[in-house]
């Protein structure tokens, strides 16, 4: 039997948990890239938006299930959501690779450089892009910044690219150390929840890709906001979205000597929890790609097998 409460509609916040495993970045979400000023942007736009929307579904009960049609929806979502994730090139597979070896290698006395004050997790994507560069690849963190316009709040972001240069040409490669979090609403139904914990932990790959799965996401996020009669929030929007990555960005391949700072503060310690959640999510989808890989192979051959019989048979 599905479970369903009564609600008094409050929007969608940013900062709202959908499931336990989201405490770690409800807890300061401006840890992972939002400065105060864009936090308090964001904030004036949850209020204006609760007051003119947010009311819209009244005490209507919301549940947690999903509807037929809409489960449906997201289920056609999920299977390009896979289909986008491994149809990569060797460079990118390649990276891939060595971007989670590098994460998971990472310990707490290599984020002890960075900066004062608040970090932002720049001591992690600095000592990620750090050991990239010593692995020979151009990397930088790169920190984006953009006006808000119209109904598009403004904001910044911090990321790491890299450039590919292949035969007189260059490609530029996003990572991102937190990309589930981008996607996080609240109340969200079951299967957009296993929607969300189908998205790779770590994004690595090209800015292409990076646009197919913002836009499955953003009508993954619609979906599931109308089955539970909640309206569409700005910042759930697709041009906001695309914002943090395509914006306009300034590339830094180490902190500013004058911010070093040999001392742990408060705020950083903080970083060194995200540094161990990072490293556990990231195992636990290693491992679960793992354990589905023989399940693959295995189906793969079988396929082969099915086919070969059916051509055998129609020969006779």
């Amino acid at each position: 039997m599905m479970e369903c409460s009564v609600w008094v509609a409050s929007g969608d916040h940013k900062n709202s948990n959908s499931n336990s495993n989201n405490n770690n970045n409800s807890n300061n979400n401006n840890l992972w890239g939002l400065s105060h000023e864009s936090e308090h942007d964001l904030a004036l736009m949850v209020s204006d938006f609760l007051e003119n929307n947010g009311g819209s579904a009244g005490g209507d009960s919301w549940c947690s299930s999903d509807s037929e049609s809409g489960f449906s929806d997201l289920l056609h979502l999920a299977d390009k959501i896979s289909y986008y994730k491994h149809s990569v090139g060797q460079y990118e597979i390649d990276l891939l690779s060595v971007v989670h070896s590098l994460i998971l290698s990472v310990s707490e006395t290599d984020l002890h450089f960075v900066k004062s004050g608040p970090c932002n997790a720049s001591c992690i994507r600095f000592s990620l892009v750090k050991l990239l560069r010593l692995s020979g690849y151009d990397a930088a963190v790169c920190a984006s910044r953009w006006q808000g316009s119209g109904k598009v709040p403004g904001g910044d972001h911090e990321y790491i690219d890299v450039i590919n240069y292949n035969n007189g040409s260059s490609e530029r490669l996003i990572i991102d150390i937190d990309f589930r979090s981008h996607f996080e609403i609240a109340r969200a139904v079951d299967s957009y929840d296993r929607i969300l914990n189908s998205l790779p932990v770590v994004y690595v790959g090209s800015l292409t890709r990076l646009k197919q799965l913002l836009q499955l996401m953003v009508d993954a996020a619609r979906s599931s906001l109308k089955q539970n009669s909640m309206p569409f929030p700005p910042w759930r929007s697709l041009a906001y979205l695309q914002a943090k990555w395509q914006s306009p960005y300034q590339r830094q391949f180490t902190p500013d000597e004058h911010d070093i700072n040999g001392n742990v503060s408060s705020d950083h310690k903080q970083c060194n929890g995200h540094l161990k959640g990072l490293q556990a999510s990231l195992q636990s989808e290693l491992e679960a790609e793992r354990l589905l890989k023989p399940i693959n192979i295995d189906c793969h051959w079988r396929l082969k097998l099915d086919r070969w019989r059916h051509s055998s048979f129609r020969a006779l």
